[in-house]
């Protein structure tokens, strides 16, 4: 039964990386491609990215009923360190950690929802 889980990392941008590219690189991970018709062919999910400077916390909420085949891919996509973008551009980082965290209530809704999509 598909159940709604959350997972947490944190990574170092290299200078001049665009933070969207950690949202693409679990994106294509998950989905094979940024843009795809829904739903998502291994776990509907939603990645979030927050903080200042090169240290930023990536959140990713997803839906599954294969926890651990999700957590490792999102650590795999997340390790590798680097995605190239659609303008072309490579974006690099590191990852420094990276663990199953718990759903917040104010995510309660939308992980409600993913578990429906």
């Amino acid at each position: 039964m598909k159940q709604a889980f959350a997972h947490a990392a944190v990574v170092e941008l290299s200078p001049g990386a665009d933070e969207r590219a950690l949202g693409g690189v679990v994106t294509e991970a998950l989905c094979g491609a940024l843009d795809h018709e829904p739903p998502c062919p291994v776990a509907p999910h939603h990645t979030s990215v927050s903080g200042r400077g090169a240290r930023r916390r990536v959140r990713v909420l997803f839906a599954t009923d294969d926890e651990a085949v999700v957590r490792r891919t999102i650590d795999a996509a997340l390790g590798t360190g680097s995605f190239e973008g659609p303008d072309g551009r490579t974006h690099h980082w590191t990852l420094r950690s990276s663990s199953s965290d718990e759903i917040s209530d104010s995510e309660a809704a939308h992980a409600a929802q993913l578990v429906l999509g």
